[in-house]
C-alpha cells in the first residue's frame, strides 16, 4: 500500500479501461487501488475502505454502484456511457449527497473539444449545419458513443434548437477513438476533429478527476468542471 495516497475502488477493473487504469496507477504515488470489481463482486464490502469508487463497468450496474456509495458517502467517477434516462436519473439523484463526476470522455483534448464546438457554433450561428461522425473498435457496444451524444448536446445548446444533430456512427478495427464536427454554411466548411491514439489518455483524466472530486461539495459534475475549461 503506497501512504498518504488516495485509496480507489475500481469497478470494472477486467475492461480495457479497467486495465490501462491499473497499469498507470502503478507508477502514481498519490493513487493506490485498494480494491477492484467487476461483474458478480460484492461493491458494499469494498467501498467502505476507499476514498473514492472509479466505475468504468456496464451502464445496469449504476444501481449498485450508487447505493453502497450513497451509504458510505463516497465520491464516485464515472466513465461508463450508455446510461438509459432512468439510469441517469439515478446519478442525478446520487449527486444530491455525494460528488461525482460523471463524463462521457476523460480526455483533456476532447473536452477541450466540447468547448471549441460551442464557441465555433455560437460564432457561426444557423447559416452553418452541424453534423457529428465518429468511429470506435468494433467491440464498443453502444452506438453513438458518449461522447458524440454529448457534442450533440453542446450543438442543441449552443443553437437553442430542439431538433437532434445528425451522428454518423462507425465500428471497424481497432480504432480507440475519433470524433470530427462538421459545420458546413454556404460555400465553406469546418472540422474541428479529435483522434485518440491511445486509452491513457482517458484513464489519466479519471485519475485526474478522482483526485480533484474529493475535496468538492456534494454536486454533479463534469470533466470541464475539473478542467477548469469554462
Amino acid at each position: 500500500m503506497k501512504s498518504s495516497a488516495l485509496r480507489v475502488l475500481l469497478v470494472g477493473a477486467a475492461g480495457r479501461m479497467g486495465k490501462t487504469i491499473v497499469d498507470l496507477a502503478k507508477n502514481d504515488p498519490k493513487i493506490d487501488i485498494i480494491a477492484r470489481c467487476d461483474l458478480g463482486d460484492s461493491i458494499e464490502s469494498s467501498i467502505k475502505n476507499c476514498d473514492v469508487a472509479i466505475d468504468f463497468s456496464h451502464a445496469d450496474a449504476i444501481g449498485e454502484i450508487c447505493r453502497p456509495a450513497l451509504h458510505h458517502g463516497k465520491p464516485l467517477v464515472i466513465g461508463t456511457t450508455g446510461h438509459s434516462q432512468q439510469q441517469r436519473r439515478m446519478i442525478e439523484e446520487a449527486a444530491r449527497s455525494l460528488a461525482i463526476v460523471f463524463a462521457s470522455n476523460f480526455s483533456v483534448g476532447v473536452n477541450v473539444l466540447f468547448w471549441l464546438t460551442r464557441k465555433a457554433s455560437e460564432l457561426l450561428g444557423r447559416d452553418f449545419n452541424a453534423e457529428i461522425v465518429e468511429t470506435h473498435h468494433k467491440m464498443k457496444k453502444d452506438a453513438p458513443s458518449g461522447t458524440a451524444k454529448t457534442l450533440g448536446e453542446v450543438l442543441k445548446e449552443a443553437q437553442k434548437i430542439e431538433n437532434e444533430i445528425p451522428i454518423q456512427s462507425i465500428r471497424e478495427g481497432d480504432v480507440v477513438g475519433e470524433h470530427t464536427v462538421i459545420f458546413s454554411g454556404p460555400g465553406e466548411r469546418l472540422e474541428l476533429t479529435h483522434r485518440a491514439a491511445s486509452r491513457e489518455i482517458f484513464a489519466r483524466g479519471a485519475l485526474h478527476a478522482a483526485k480533484w472530486i474529493i475535496n468538492q461539495p456534494p454536486g454533479l459534475y463534469i470533466m470541464q468542471d475539473v478542467l477548469g475549461l469554462w
